[in-house]
């Protein structure tokens, strides 16, 4: 993991190439976590390997979302909150009190539920974080954010308007932008919380196949309600269900041979 333990990552800020060992390694390990006295998340284990792509699925309220949050410590910013048990990245542990929070969050970007693009022009949503951390060169960030966009399978789309407002750009084009954000820092990890709910189906295929092709280079974790979102994308499913993990198996498997019936009771619609 790069850039979060101080010490432990120093030299380690280059840009990943796809000669490189893959990074981002996550796993969770007896995870509880509390909201004041309730508990929200019981003994959760599970592993989301580099390159590939981890959907999280259950009800509504069964701790999904929750957990995403965890793995780069949104839950931090709610009073009252606690987290017991073990959340690492390539066995580094992201709750040690040396792990800079800001650091962590470079390392570990997000995708949220709602497109969310700065009120500013394209270009300057991609550039922003780049400058942030210290690319200060014009033609150095007109690189990055053409590669950026041209990754998020927008650049087509854009090339022409960069210095328009983001807001003018329609829903799946403004989430397509925030993933171009997010990635324009170098993560190694990408969270996404239900990133298709407020798309219609051409832009969540859009969405789709932006993961597929992220996935060469970052792990992914995807939070979702669509049961064929999580069969046509993810390589590993996990059911939650009351704050546990229920079952965990390659997505094929779970949809197909679920070894728990609360799983194959919530996969064929019998609730949830």
């Amino acid at each position: 993991m790069k850039t979060v333990l101080g010490e432990a990552a120093v030299g380690m800020q280059t840009e990943k190439t796809m000669t490189e060992p893959p990074n981002g390694l996550m796993v969770a390990k007896d995870v509880d976590f509390f909201y004041g006295s309730f508990q929200a998340l019981k003994k959760v284990c599970l592993e989301m390997p580099p390159q590939k792509i981890t959907a999280l699925i259950g009800p509504s309220g069964c701790g999904k979302s929750t957990f995403l949050r965890c793995l780069n410590r949104m839950n931090d910013l709610i009073d009252g909150t606690r987290l017991e048990g073990l959340v690492t990245i390539d066995g580094h542990d992201i709750y040690s009190k040396d792990v800079d929070v800001v650091e962590l969050r470079k390392t570990v970007g997000m995708v949220f539920q709602k497109p969310n693009p700065f009120p500013m022009s394209i270009f300057d949503n991609v550039a922003y974080g780049p400058k942030i951390h210290g690319m200060k060169k014009k033609a150095d960030l007109e690189v990055k954010v053409e590669e950026c966009l041209t990754r998020s399978f927008l650049w087509d789309e854009v090339k022409d308007k960069l210095n328009q407002s983001a807001l003018g750009l329609s829903g799946g084009q403004q989430q397509r932008l925030c993933i171009a954000r997010t990635i324009a820092v170098n993560p190694e990890i990408i969270l996404m919380d239900e990133p298709c709910s407020a798309l219609d189906p051409v832009a969540t295929a859009k969405i789709e196949d932006l993961m597929l092709e992220l996935k060469e280079q970052f792990t992914i974790v995807i939070v979702t309600h669509n049961m064929q979102q999580a069969q046509r994308a993810s390589d590993t499913t996990a059911f939650f269900m009351l704050g546990e993990l229920m079952e965990v198996a390659p997505t094929r498997d779970i949809f197909l041979r679920p070894k728990n019936k609360r799983t194959e009771d919530y996969i064929s619609g019998r609730f949830g």
